[in-house]
């Protein structure tokens, strides 16, 4: 089994910056795709950020210029820099990873594994 455990999420004022942070453990491949996902009442779950043990990174046009995700293959980690944060960031922040290649944020299926969630309030 894999567990992603997420830390950081919180509240903040508009323009204000968070750092998310996700741990794997378990059965993790060393190739693999990690994202975060966000979700607000209401709407679908929405790929903000991708990153693979290639370094590719994808983000969400919302997002682009604003959050940085990275990770490190040696650790099982993934971080989620978000700066000049905006109301409408505001939602529950999930890890997700894929064992293996096919790294697609917007394919959410394609992701086997995923935490529990961190709260994200961005006050305007």
């Amino acid at each position: 089994a894999i567990n992603l455990a997420e830390s950081g999420g919180g509240s903040v004022q508009d323009g204000g910056s968070l750092t998310l942070s996700c741990a794997g453990t378990g059965y993790i491949y060393s190739t693999r795709c990690m994202a975060w996902f966000r979700q607000v009442p209401g709407k679908e779950r929405e790929g903000v950020a991708s990153w693979d043990t290639l370094g590719k990174t994808d983000y969400a046009d919302s997002v682009k210029g604003r959050f940085v995700v990275y990770g490190d293959p040696t650790r099982n980690t993934l971080t989620l820099q978000m700066n000049n944060l905006k109301s409408e960031d505001t939602g529950t922040y999930y890890c997700a990873l894929r064992n293996g290649g096919f790294c697609y944020r917007s394919i959410i299926g394609s992701f086997e594994f995923w935490g529990h969630g961190t709260q994200v309030v961005v006050a305007s």
